[in-house]
């Protein structure tokens, strides 16, 4: 796989969306979220999306150039509606605005619908405790059914997508986030464009039997992904599908054959002075830190992604060759004739 240079490959991927018409901002957005997403290991929700971004920029599912719109505004709770913007965009300036509601409230519980493929959820959970607030994030990915429920052997939910982020002055913050299928469909894309298998346990075939052939997912009829923790990651899926879809007035699994990628999110965002003004929480999380620390192997979320990271940026992102050629021929589309030139 080539190696390519982080930092020129993000200016070449914001070229590329403002060749298709986006501003500038929505296009550095984008593109620091997809790169950033590379960076830290998760490629699945990385660059190797450029190609289909500008696809459904053609095709009308991501609408450039659309403000966030609030549907309904409580002061401490905020609906905001995407409706099918630049998921990045929409969600960057959600979280700007549920920070800004948080520390002026106590709290704020915000509901982002409809918003277009909003990437690597940890990235919300890490704009918020970089802002030095606590976060919870329950995520839908409607209308497209890739995990069967436990003891189903058909697609009924989405990854749906959960994560975490809790501040640490001083320290990087401690960030879980994970979608509740036993891997993302991303990174079952990625497997298949590198010709590997899967390992035991991670999907069925269209007849519900155990495979290890990542293809399978994406043939017709469908495999499906397996729930993680079997009947818990399913009910936290459930869950997300009812918190992020139903609750917030944005779609659900309806069988839809619908394409396109959308994603809705309920996040509740907390200053951890609103529980304890006198700071304590701070020593709390780290004398957790450091009882976690007195076994030499172990190692908080977030702590492979940032090694990761910090490998990528010296050495470059490996991006395998189905993946660059879709991204070359995407990026050629729009008139861009060099990603990293």
């Amino acid at each position: 796989m080539p190696l390519i240079d982080a930092l020129r490959l993000r200016t070449g991927i914001a070229r590329s969306f403002e060749a298709a018409g986006a501003t500038a901002r929505e296009a550095t957005l984008i593109a620091e979220h997809l790169v950033e997403a590379s960076l830290r290991g998760h490629d699945s929700h990385g660059v190797g999306l450029l190609a289909s971004y500008l696809d459904s920029i053609e095709a009308g599912r991501m609408v450039l150039g659309r403000p966030l719109a609030i549907a309904r505004d409580l002061g401490a709770l905020v609906v905001c509606d995407g409706r099918r913007g630049a998921g990045q965009v929409m969600a960057h300036e959600a979280m700007d605005l549920g920070i800004a509601r948080a520390r002026a409230h106590g709290l704020c519980v915000l509901a982002l619908r409809d918003a277009h493929h909003i990437g690597r959820i940890g990235h919300w959970a890490e704009q918020c405790a970089g802002a030095g607030l606590v976060s919870l994030h329950f995520v839908n990915v409607p209308r497209h059914a890739a995990v069967a429920a436990f003891g189903g052997t058909t697609a009924r939910l989405g990854t749906n997508p959960f994560a975490v982020g809790i501040p640490r002055p001083g320290h990087e913050p401690v960030v879980v986030d994970f979608a509740t299928s036993r891997w993302a469909v991303g990174k079952v894309r990625v497997a298949n464009a590198k010709g590997e298998t899967l390992p035991d346990g991670i999907l069925l075939d269209a007849d519900g039997r155990p495979t290890v052939d990542p293809s399978r997912l994406f043939a017709s009829p469908a495999g499906a992904l397996l729930p993680f923790g079997e009947h818990k990651g399913f009910g936290l899926a459930l869950a997300c599908e009812l918190l992020a879809g139903a609750l917030t007035g944005g779609a659900t699994q309806d069988g839809s054959t619908e394409t396109g990628v959308t994603n809705s999110m309920l996040s509740v965002i907390l200053p951890p002075e609103s529980f304890d003004d006198a700071g304590g929480h701070a020593e709390r999380v780290e004398a957790l830190a450091a009882w976690m620390a007195r076994d030499a192997g172990s190692m908080l979320p977030g702590d492979p992604e940032r090694t990761t990271r910090a490998r990528r940026l010296a050495e470059g992102l490996p991006v395998d060759d189905a993946s660059w050629a879709a991204m070359v021929a995407g990026a050629a589309k729009v008139g861009i004739a060099d990603l990293v030139g």
